[in-house]
């Protein structure tokens, strides 16, 4: 499934990202990723930083869930696929670690990366939205900033 560019321009706006692992005992696992981008037409990578459940999930059972919004506007998506670890000795490491490099500024080292190819794609609106259809975007960001004290 491509990636749109509403989805791309969402990753751009968003600080964080979710990302949902389940073990080989079904045991669910979420972790809050800094660095990642989209890449390529159907996929997103995450630098794996500080990562080693998430790694060993994905080892056991490759499907996943990622989740990102921009927090004032309240709105993001959530996308579900397959991932891999991308190892240093995989030749589509450098390229990737470029993507994600970028947005470290060498502050953060990693020796893999997540890659995930996206099957699944839904948005996630905040409830205003759908209580008060009214509720323009500019408005939920002024309640947004003062609910987060901005």
């Amino acid at each position: 499934m491509k990636l749109t560019t509403d989805i791309t321009e969402y990753i751009n706006r968003s600080v964080l990202c979710w990302l949902a692992t389940v073990s080989a005992e079904n045991i669910p696992n979420v972790s809050p990723k800094e660095i990642f981008n989209y890449y390529g037409a159907d996929k997103i990578i995450i630098a794996n930083i500080a990562s080693p459940q998430t790694i060993k999930n994905i080892k056991q059972n490759e499907n996943v869930c990622i989740s990102f919004i921009d927090i004032l506007v309240q709105k993001g998506f959530q996308l579900k696929g397959k991932a891999r670890i991308i190892e240093k000795t995989n030749s589509d490491f450098l390229e990737m670690e470029k993507t994600l490099s970028k947005m470290t500024h060498g502050k953060f080292p990693f020796s893999s990366i997540t890659e995930i190819t996206i099957e699944q794609t839904k948005p996630i609106i905040a409830p205003k939205y759908i209580l008060y259809p009214e509720t323009t975007e500019k408005e939920q960001i002024e309640s947004a900033k003062k609910a987060y004290g901005f």
